[in-house]
C-alpha cells in the first residue's frame, strides 16, 4: 500500500494503524533469542570438547542476550507471537543441555552431594511438563504466561551452571577452589529445589484455570 493511502486511511479511520508500528516476528529481540539458541550449539561442542573457560563465555553471552531480548521486547512493545515461542525455547534448549552435557564432567558427579543424573530428569521433566501445560491451556484461549517462580528458577540454573563452569574451569590446585565446591553445591541444590516448587506452582495454577473453565 503507498504510504499516501495508508496515511489518508489512518486519519479517516482511527482503527487503521500503521504497519511500522506494529512488531514484525523477525524484530531484534526474537534476532537475539535466535542468536541464543546458535549460542547454545557452540556450548554444547565446547562442553563435548572440555573447552570450559570458552563454555563459560559462552553460557554468559547467551545469559546476556536473555536479560536483553525480554528487556527490549517489554521496553519498546517488541512482543510478538513468535518471541513468546523462540524465548522460551532457546532458554529450554540452553539449559537443558548444559546440565546433560554436564553430566559427563566427572568433577561434578563425584563430588559428594554433587550432579546426579536424577537431578537431570528433574529438570528436564519439569521443563517438559510446563510446555505441555502451556501448549494446552493455551490452545483454548487460556494466558499461561510465566510465573515469578519460573523466573526464579531459570535464575537460580543460571548461576548453578555458572558456577559449575567456573568450578571446571579452574585446576584443582587453585586457591579459588576451595569454595567454588560449595558454591556448586548450594547454587545446584537450591536451582533443583526451586525447579520443583515452580513445578507445583504451574500445576496448581493450571489445576485452578480448568476448575474455573469446568464450573
Amino acid at each position: 500500500m503507498p504510504v499516501g493511502v495508508l496515511f489518508v486511511g489512518s486519519a479517516m479511520n482511527p482503527t487503521v494503524q500503521p504497519r511500522c508500528n506494529q512488531p514484525t516476528n523477525w524484530n531484534f529481540p526474537n534476532l537475539l533469542s535466535g542468536s541464543r539458541v546458535v549460542l547454545a550449539v557452540l556450548l554444547f561442542v565446547g562442553l563435548a570438547w572440555e573447552a570450559y573457560p570458552a563454555s563459560l563465555g559462552l553460557f554468559l553471552v547467551a545469559c546476556g542476550t536473555d536479560w536483553l531480548d525480554g528487556w527490549y521486547a517489554r521496553r519498546y512493545g517488541q512482543i510478538t507471537f513468535l518471541g513468546r515461542i523462540l524465548d522460551p525455547f532457546a532458554d529450554k534448549v540452553i539449559i537443558c543441555g548444559a546440565f546433560i552435557f554436564l553430566l559427563a564432567a566427572p568433577r561434578l558427579v563425584e563430588m559428594p552431594w554433587g550432579l546426579r543424573p536424577w537431578m537431570v530428569v528433574v529438570i528436564v521433566g519439569r521443563e517438559m511438563f510446563v510446555t505441555a501445560l502451556r501448549s494446552f491451556l493455551e490452545q483454548g484461549g487460556v494466558d499461561f504466561s510465566a510465573k515469578r517462580s519460573g523466573k526464579w528458577k531459570m535464575f537460580l540454573q543460571s548461576v548453578a551452571v555458572i558456577a559449575a563452569l567456573g568450578y571446571l574451569s579452574l585446576p584443582d590446585s587453585s586457591p579459588l577452589n576451595q569454595w567454588l565446591p560449595w558454591a556448586v553445591l548450594v547454587s545446584l541444590w537450591a536451582a533443583v529445589g526451586q525447579t520443583v516448587l515452580s513445578g507445583l506452582v504451574y500445576a496448581r495454577a493450571a489445576y485452578r484455570l480448568l476448575a474455573t473453565q469446568a464450573s
